[in-house]
């Protein structure tokens, strides 16, 4: 029995895009087979799950499948998964083409040759077997989505290496609503591309405004190097010291740092509370003034420890604090990395500390 992707749920899941890719191709090629659209259509999931979904005409000889991604805020969400089919034999593979706002594959180190449409492993297994439901022939698909070039822009493929628009992605085919797997697959994918290229060094970031600041601070890297970690710091240094990064750089603000430093690696607010024996360690180790030792064991947060550091100009302490997250980060990877923790501003415009 079909799923309907519209079961509503506590949080609603969705369909990743490699799902409707795979429901538009099979319903062009009932198209192409039978002269007719079909009103709807059937696919299945990796794990043998049948899910249905609503097709409509695309007025030039194609099939459409609107993505939902249920609650998830993807930036691919009603996209118009589009394919047009063509017969280029009685008999013989499949042929898949980037058409406008699918990504081209221009860089090593994502799994796929250079010059094909970015089309993941997993979606590509399940367009074929959609398609091989229906017919055995040689077929041309040739997959677009109107606005795909403006989606990219809201993702990283461009600095992977993937342009012209979005890729067609997914491993179960279902969108769980902020999924943190879907992020740290991004983020090792990020490192694998950047060590496909021959980089050794690699620029671990936070956030936008790290990344932007830890740009300006090494102009002469490719911006392959530079990674946005988010709370994945532990998987991001495992990733690059696997892949041989002979230099890594770590760059942040003081809340994610004063995590690293009570070695969590995991350093979303759910996942880990603010630990002020880390700051009050720090401060101790510094000999720092009353008013900092106060603020070490009076906050709830790492930014108010910070500000009374600024304002007190004692920077020892946020020094402290890096040295301890660096010794955590190394301990974590178990392996010899060069290892620089440098602590930025809430602006992210100036070096406050490094270690």
């Amino acid at each position: 029995m079909a799923v309907s992707p519209t079961e509503p749920k506590e949080l609603r899941t969705g369909w990743t895009t490699g799902t409707c890719a795979s429901a538009a191709a099979k319903a062009a090629v009932v198209l192409l087979v039978t002269g007719k659209l079909p009103m709807r259509i059937e696919v299945h999931l990796p794990s043998g799950q049948a899910v249905s979904f609503p097709v409509e005409d695309s007025g030039d000889g194609g099939a459409v499948v609107v993505k939902d991604a249920g609650d998830d805020p993807d930036c691919t969400d009603g996209a118009r998964m589009t394919v047009h089919a063509k017969e280029i034999s009685p008999s013989g593979d499949l042929i898949f083409a980037a058409g406008q706002g699918i990504g081209t594959i221009t860089k090593p180190g994502l799994g796929l040759p250079i010059g094909a449409p970015a089309i993941n492993p997993v979606p590509a297994k399940m367009i074929t077997q959609a398609v091989r439901e229906i017919t055995e022939k040689g077929v041309q698909l040739t997959f677009s989505v109107p606005g795909g070039i403006e989606m990219a822009k809201r993702t990283t493929n461009a600095r992977l290496g993937i342009m012209g628009g979005i890729s067609i992605l997914g491993t179960t085919g279902i969108v769980r609503p902020f999924s943190t797997a879907a992020y740290r697959a991004s983020v090792v994918q990020q490192i694998n591309v950047a060590a496909a290229q021959g980089e050794k060094q690699i620029v671990l970031a936070t956030g936008s405004r790290s990344e932007k600041y830890a740009m300006d601070l090494f102009p002469g890297l490719d911006e392959v190097c530079f990674v946005e970690v988010g709370d994945f710091t532990g998987i991001a240094l495992k990733s690059a010291a696997k892949m041989g990064a002979t230099k890594v750089t770590w760059v942040g603000m003081v809340g994610k740092i004063s995590k690293l430093a009570n070695e969590v690696m995991m350093t979303h607010f759910h996942h880990s509370d603010l630990n002020n024996q880390v700051l009050l360690e720090a401060a101790n180790l510094a000999k720092a003034s009353t008013p900092v030792v106060e603020a070490a064991t009076a906050t709830n947060t790492a930014r108010h420890f910070f500000e009374v550091c600024l304002e007190e100009k004692e920077l020892q302490p946020l020094e402290i604090l890096c040295q301890m997250a660096k010794k955590a980060c190394l301990d974590h990877v178990s392996k010899p990395v060069d290892l620089e923790v440098i602590m930025v501003d809430f602006e992210g415009k100036n070096v406050v500390a490094r270690a």
